[in-house]
């Protein structure tokens, strides 16, 4: 094989259009294992291709991209940096995008391998040309970029090379671009910070960390808005985190919440805000972050009964997210009738009004309501019936409405509230007292979709995994349960077919 694609590049290399055997080659190389790849590719020399890179025939330029993909991938990398380096370096300077990528891929892997990466390093212009890549038309290409660059912060060296030589000033100059390039600079830095606290200090010796956070307070609303998603991602990683604490930031941003109702710009931004407590709760601690940051849960409750969408469901998606620990579920209770009231407005949501809504409010409360068998005290069980009472006067009779509506999402976000009191006994008293409910439960004619059958098939299994489900719900209905379990999420009974004698 090795020979015909030998004899392939030379006709190639021989023919003015050389379409039709490019696609020959192609074709021959997908005919070839990519276990057998690398043996049949790694004695050849692949300048034609990359030759004929610079064309102004699209079609041609595809192919060959096709081609170098598959040949380039069966190399190693250490080969690709002796061997192909000068033409990866030329391809991020092509017009075409996908040349682009492909430069950038090889790149990355490159700079994975502990051999190879020297070879990057020790090239300046490489990855000085790969940081112009950030500030590319296509999206596509910049995040390739970033994705490149971003391995390279993996070791010391790396690190070393972009903070601590002119390749730091030519990120500050593509930064320069525009506000798009700006912030994907700011990815890019954001990422590197994340790996570890030695890569933070880099990236906060840079002064780029610090230029981030003055954004938060800048004056155009929607650059504030996108540097808050930033600070957020920061806050993923536990140092990131303390980072961030010993700068004041959490202070700042509670500051920004609690100034939010005197700036008339302020719901650009302030989903963000909440959000980036929202996180922090779950990552820290519910009960920490509320009684240290109080504007947070104010503002939280507030945005549940403020009338604009948008608020509502930052909202909804922090109290899901909130309420999904038993901490939060603690943190919340405290509030006493903030909110029940809050929870009353969730049930009116679910109920009517706009489906998106409709579906975040149902995943909010199944969230509110769930409780793993480990963690039902006496009190939380007390906390979660006392909620679901909250919900209407009949809440299961609420709850089996929506999921009757002809809408997929909410029929299974209906299923998801019954699947997370199915855990409690008092949930499965409510169900057994409720006429028909088993039959519902059983009933497989409802919900075709195959997100209703597994949502269907998550309930019963939720039941089924409670000890106390046997006494409460009675041995035959128990049975028909495991039976349902048994025969899985899409069974089909076997319908016989009837013959009338005589009939023809």
């Amino acid at each position: 094989m090795a020979a015909s694609i030998e004899s392939l590049l030379e006709e190639i290399s021989g023919v003015e259009d050389p379409l039709e055997e490019l696609q020959s080659l192609k074709t021959a190389l997908l005919s070839i294992p990519v276990s057998a790849l690398r043996d049949s590719v790694s004695g050849q020399r692949f300048d034609v291709i990359f030759s004929l890179l610079n064309s102004n025939q699209r079609a041609q330029v595809e192919l060959c991209v096709d081609i170098l993909e598959r040949i380039l991938m069966a190399l190693s990398p250490e080969h690709l940096a002796q061997n192909y380096r000068v033409e990866l370096q030329a391809g991020l300077n092509h017009p075409n995008e996908t040349v682009m990528i492909l430069a950038l891929t090889q790149i990355g892997r490159m700079v994975e391998h502990p051999d190879a990466v020297t070879e990057i390093l020790n090239n300046h212009d490489i990855l000085r040309a790969v940081i112009q890549c950030i500030a590319a038309e296509k999206m596509a290409v910049a995040k390739q970029a970033i994705q490149s660059l971003s391995k390279l912060s993996h070791s010391k060296p790396g690190l070393d090379k972009l903070f601590q030589s002119d390749l730091l000033k030519a990120m500050k100059d593509v930064m320069a671009t525009s506000d798009i390039v700006r912030y994907r600079i700011y990815e890019l830095v954001v990422e590197i910070s994340s790996v570890s606290p030695i890569s933070l200090g880099y990236c906060a010796n840079s002064s780029l960390i610090s230029q981030l956070i003055g954004e938060l307070t800048g004056d155009d609303v929607l650059t504030r808005a996108t540097a808050i998603e930033m600070v957020t991602s920061l806050a993923h990683s536990q140092h990131g985190r303390q980072y961030l604490s010993q700068q004041g930031i959490m202070d700042k941003i509670s500051n920004m919440i609690r100034g939010a109702d005197t700036d008339p710009f302020s719901s650009l931004y302030l989903p963000g805000l909440v959000k980036f407590f929202g996180n922090l709760a779950i990552m820290d601690s519910p009960q920490q972050v509320c009684e240290t940051y109080p504007a947070f849960q104010n503002k939280v409750f507030e945005m549940a009964l403020d009338p604009d969408p948008v608020m509502i469901g930052v909202a909804l998606d922090t109290l899901g997210l909130l309420g999904s620990t038993v901490e939060g579920k603690q943190v919340l209770q405290k509030t006493g009738e903030k909110f029940k009231a809050v929870l009353s407005r969730m049930s009116q949501l679910a109920s009517s009004g706009a489906t998106e809504l409709r579906v975040r409010s149902l995943d909010a409360i199944s969230q509110l309501l769930g409780l793993e068998s480990e963690q039902q005290t006496e009190d939380l069980l007390a906390l979660t019936e006392s909620w679901f009472h909250v919900l209407s006067k009949q809440p299961m009779d609420m709850i089996r409405d929506i999921s009757t509506q002809p809408f997929p999402e909410l029929h299974c976000g209906a299923l998801r509230i019954f699947t997370a009191i199915a855990t409690q006994p008092w949930g499965q008293k409510l169900m057994i007292r409720n006429p028909g409910f088993m039959e519902f439960i059983l009933d497989r004619s409802t919900g075709q979709t195959k997100e209703a059958k597994d949502a269907k098939f998550e309930l019963v299994g939720s039941l089924l995994s409670s000890s106390t489900s046997a006494e409460i719900l009675g041995s035959q209905n128990y049975i028909r349960l495991k039976t349902y379990l048994r025969e899985g999420p899409y069974y089909v009974s076997a319908v016989a077919s009837v013959s009338t004698e005589g009939a023809d």
